[in-house]
């Protein structure tokens, strides 16, 4: 039982995730700096004044719980750009052109797809012979439906 679970951890699928996953929190740290202590006071200053930030106080003044922070917002946006950009070119585009190299197509573009007439799911690969939703039988690759 434990061999098996060594192999398991062994297989390069697994440790690739585990180093993605630890290199994507790694970056989230330093990017949730980034817009903490950057990108809020730029926009908070857009507010002017010695507001809270930009906003708009619903109810009483200096409750935090009725401000509604859009300068929260937009940093929180920001943050996840370039978190998601930094998480596509630092491990995606490496890991797609590791597996090109493989011969293995890894990210790549979903093949044709058909609709199912008895069901109408629009989402069949248009090679298959039976529907994965009802089962019905598929026409042909070329056949009309």
């Amino acid at each position: 039982m434990l061999k098996g679970f060594k192999s398991f951890l062994m297989r390069g699928d697994v440790i690739v995730i585990a180093i993605g996953l630890v290199t994507a929190l790694a970056f989230s740290t330093l990017i949730k700096a980034f817009t903490d202590y950057i990108v809020n006071p730029i926009v908070a200053r857009f507010q002017g004044g010695s507001s809270a930030g930009l906003g708009w106080q619903l109810g009483k003044e200096g409750n935090d719980a009725t401000y509604l922070d859009i300068g929260q917002f937009i940093s929180a946006l920001i943050y996840f750009l370039i978190f998601m950009a930094v998480v596509y070119f630092v491990i995606v585009v490496p890991y797609k052109h590791a597996q090109a190299r493989r011969g293995v197509t890894a990210f790549g573009e979903p093949g044709p797809v058909k609709t199912c007439p008895a069901c109408m799911a629009d989402d069949i690969p248009e090679a298959a012979t039976k529907c994965r939703y009802c089962t019905s039988q598929q026409p042909p690759v070329g056949a009309p439906a």
